[in-house]
């Protein structure tokens, strides 16, 4: 399960996914050559027209080209899509009324237009929703004003007229296609920000569950060990106590330091997923939280106390069970018989038998976990949980779709939990 969402876009060889399409490039390298041409485009036709103020001209030109050209790795700070968007429009706008008060025809051309163009798209699609305003407005009225000092000079021109009726048009086209490219912008971010957010509460939920797990475990088997301490023998005259109690207290040390291990290990690996910076791949250990080979070891763990306190879980791994199952299925799998076992502790600490099966059939892989309590749980209550494992594991199981049932045994005491994974991949999942 890929825990941690990415939002830059990794090499093919990094990820195994295809990088950006070669074609998307062509289209950019395309428009910009297309935008260089049209503004150059526009100094023969100022060279025919004997327009003045060139130099103003090629500086608007040259500010609009750096705002929409400027590589976005190597943007300073301060250059905001609101700088980007508002400080070539006012070069533009100085242009205008520079030729209008000289009384200078000037050289409208199709390079200015494209890039105001371009602008009023950043403005509306990049710009914080006041500025994307503001700045829209600012781009749009220099937009609309280019053909001003022809108007000036000659106000019955029919042409100049159709000019500006054209970058009207254009200009709303432009704002309407920038608006809606901002609201899909906007709906991915949510969805990415969503999606960021449950991934983090998932692992939140796997924090609790894991840590929950061996720290039920580190204290059924410090209960132990003080049932065997008050029972235990008089010293002798060193004050060491016999051999067969040390022997008999070992196992159960030992397991509360192998399940205090095992809960830090997981709050180390869980909490490092939850960080937002970035880990260099390759580290260490990186095994999955839980698998098929997990259940093995869970199951033979689960007592911690070397069998002293008559308890015994058994584990019938069916050999018809795939090695090379799906890992969320196996995550789930191990899920379900972590969160089994650990109600066992909790509900039904008088049961003395524990058996957990795994079987591959037509529906799946089924995963069943029998105990023979009679609910006579012996753990403080503030230490039973909530109550809401079994709902977060149906929500995992049914999301496979699959199915989850908790119910008491039709034959003799105790409880069983029966999962049905099914483990074809199902296309209509979404990626």
């Amino acid at each position: 399960m890929n825990l941690v969402l990415d939002t830059k876009e990794p090499t093919e060889g990094a990820t195994g996914r295809p990088g950006r399409p070669a074609r998307t490039s062509c289209v950019r390298v395309g428009g910009i050559v297309a935008l260089c041409l049209a503004c150059a485009s526009d100094f023969p036709l100022q060279a025919v027209n004997g327009a003045a103020y060139v130099w103003l001209h090629l500086l608007s030109l040259v500010v609009g080209l750096a705002a929409l050209l400027w590589p976005e790795h190597r943007r300073p700070a301060w250059l905001t899509p609101q700088v980007r968007a508002g400080v070539p429009a006012l070069a533009a706008l100085a242009n205008v009324v520079v030729l209008v008060m000289a009384r200078e025809m000037g050289a409208f051309g199709l390079g200015q237009a494209a890039v105001l163009l371009c602008l009023l798209v950043v403005a509306v699609r990049a710009c914080p929703p006041g500025w994307a305003l503001a700045c829209g407005l600012l781009d749009g009225l220099a937009l609309v004003l280019l053909p001003l000092p022809y108007l000036a000079l000659d106000p019955g021109d029919g042409g100049s007229v159709g000019a500006v009726m054209v970058l009207m048009l254009l200009g709303g086209i432009a704002a309407g296609v920038a608006a809606y490219l901002r609201t899909l912008d906007n709906r991915r971010n949510q969805i990415v920000t969503e999606t960021r957010r449950a991934e983090r509460l998932a692992m939140a939920a796997d924090l609790h569950d894991f840590v929950a797990h061996h720290v039920t475990g580190i204290l059924v088997q410090t209960q132990v060990a003080r049932m065997m301490a008050a029972t235990e023998p008089e010293r002798d005259e060193t004050g060491v106590p016999p051999d067969d109690v040390r022997g008999r207290l070992d196992p159960v040390l030992a397991g509360i330091e192998r399940a205090a291990t095992e809960a830090l290990a997981s709050m180390r690996r869980t909490v490092g997923v939850l960080r937002d910076h970035e880990e260099a791949a390759g580290t260490g250990d990186r095994r999955p939280v839980g698998d098929l080979a997990g259940v093995d070891e869970l199951v033979r763990g689960f007592d911690g106390v070397g069998g002293v306190d008559g308890r015994s879980a058994v584990l019938r791994h069916d050999p018809s069970v795939p090695d090379d199952l799906p890992h969320e299925v196996q995550a789930a799998a191990f899920r379900v018989v972590q969160e089994a076992l650990t109600n066992v502790r909790r509900h039904a600490a008088d049961a003395t038998e524990i058996t957990v099966d795994l079987r591959h059939g037509r529906g799946g892989l089924e995963v069943v976990v029998r105990d023979d309590g009679r609910g006579g749980a012996r753990l403080p209550e503030a230490a039973r949980g909530g109550g809401f494992g079994l709902v977060g594991l149906t929500e995992r199981v049914t999301a496979l779709g699959g199915r989850l049932q908790a119910r008491p045994r039709e034959h003799g005491p105790g409880w069983e939990v029966v999962a049905v994974l099914p483990t074809a991949p199902r296309s209509r999942l979404p990626r």
